[in-house]
């Protein structure tokens, strides 16, 4: 056999294996880190400076060092983001036309129902964007 019929056999003998090594196992990748419980955009509806409708946003996660209660709110996850809603649509729909949101408050309250939540304290409210729009 000739040098030159030599190297497309080499080279597909050697392309699954380069495409194999390009992929990297794994399972689950997180965002913001092994202790960090991202949760969905909460929304709710208020009323703008205009008169027309508008949309509280809030952006939030948890942080939640210990593992056991880490596995917990992953598995609670919906009833948590049920909470949460409600919390968020209940001070969207009672803030005034042409107020900012109080991040505070929105804060606070969502620790608080963390807590019930998950029944006792541990886990950390991060708080990433509020908006009205």
């Amino acid at each position: 056999m000739r040098r030159r019929d030599l190297l497309p056999l080499i080279c597909l003998v050697l392309a699954p294996a380069s495409a194999l090594a390009g992929e990297k196992e794994d399972p689950k990748k997180r965002v913001g880190g092994a202790t960090y419980v991202a949760m969905d955009t909460l929304t709710g509806a208020t009323t703008k400076a205009n008169g027309r409708r508008g949309v509280l946003s809030v952006e939030c996660g948890l942080d939640i060092p210990d593992a056991g209660l880490r596995a917990r709110a992953e598995a609670s996850l919906p009833r948590l983001r049920a909470a949460f809603l409600q919390t968020v649509m209940i001070y969207a729909a009672g803030l005034p036309p042409n107020v900012p949101p109080n991040a505070d408050f929105i804060g606070r309250a969502l620790q608080r129902e963390a807590d019930a939540a998950l029944g006792r304290p541990g886990a950390r409210l991060l708080l990433g964007a509020i908006l009205v729009s």
